[in-house]
């Protein structure tokens, strides 16, 4: 039990970090010694294996399945997910709070992590190759438009929110690279921050006898969210992970240039808002964007030996 209870205040570490763009879970999972473990269990999942599960009753059948639960560390990933899950919902409304009520610090402070970020992940890229220069050009470019698309309008039907669910959970085993981040890209980060935020309060509000139509209608868009989340855990982040591992170079120069592209939306939500308030004025953004900065420089500072790219 006390291993369970370390896995999940590291769990709780990770979700923490993957609800703020530009801080990445898979790069706590490293400072706190679990990327490797975490890495291996993802790919160790096969469903195919867990057949026996079907005749648990069978005395043989239920040590051949606890056996092949052992083997995929299922109860590892369980504590860890669990302890993830309660960051991100105890969050979510922390954060759906400040982007809406307090924009320009809070889009400068994204501004700081996502710029800084970017920084130390290219400085990880010692070689610079034609194919590498080309693919961050792509990158940035790409990034600039799809932020501009989902700034004027994002949609927010089930196949967006599906769509977000499958992107951001690759953060999950990209060291550096933030869900959140790919949901700001992608135009869903203040709705899904509000959405679970409604979705806990809807819960929260049964207990008094409330209606359950806000718990059914929100819980529907997370359950969809997770539902893409679940997928793209066991397909793109197997993809991502062989393309690292083939690619590793020209990949994480990409995904890079993905975060230099998309500081686009964090900027212009920063002077969209900018006013004569205190906590609206370009002091304040200034500010908040150079703790950013200065966040991920000291925590680069003293985790280098934590690197993970090379030159491939």
């Amino acid at each position: 039990m006390r291993e369970l209870l370390v896995v999940y205040l590291k769990g709780f570490s990770m979700g923490a970090a993957d609800v703020v763009p530009g801080v990445s879970g898979a790069t706590i999972a490293l400072i706190v010694g679990i990327y490797d473990r975490l890495i291996r269990a993802i790919t160790a999942i096969d469903p195919r294996e867990l057949r026996s599960g079907v005749r648990i009753y069978d005395s043989d059948e239920r040590r051949a399945f606890l056996a092949t639960l052992e083997r995929m560390d299922v109860v590892f990933l369980v504590a860890l997910g669990l302890g993830i899950l309660s960051a991100v919902v105890a969050l979510s409304g922390l954060m759906h709070v400040a982007v809406t009520t307090y924009p320009v610090p809070t889009y400068a402070f994204f501004f700081g992590l996502i710029a800084a970020s970017a920084v130390v992940l290219y400085d990880q890229l010692d070689v610079w190759t034609l194919r590498r220069v080309a693919v961050s050009i792509a990158g940035i470019v790409i990034a600039a438009i799809v932020t501009g698309a989902t700034e004027t309008g994002a949609s927010h039907g089930p196949v967006m929110i599906f769509l977000a669910g499958v992107v951001a959970i690759c953060a999950m085993i990209l060291p550096g690279v933030s869900g959140a981040f790919f949901l700001l890209i992608l135009g869903q980060y203040e709705y899904m921050t509000g959405v679970l935020s409604e979705f806990v309060d809807g819960l929260v509000a049964l207990l008094d006898g409330q209606s359950l139509a806000p718990v059914v209608e929100t819980g529907t868009v997370v359950a969809i969210f997770c539902v893409g989340a679940a997928i793209g855990l066991f397909t793109m982040a197997h993809v991502v992970r062989r393309a690292l591992q083939a690619y590793r170079g020209a990949t994480l120069a990409f995904l890079v240039s993905l975060m230099v592209g998309a500081l686009r939306l964090p900027l212009e939500e920063v002077v969209a808002n900018l006013g004569e308030t205190a906590v609206g004025s370009p002091v304040v953004a200034l500010l908040t964007a150079i703790v950013g900065c200065a966040a991920v420089l000291l925590v680069d500072r003293y985790t280098t030996d934590l690197e993970y790219a090379n030159d491939r």
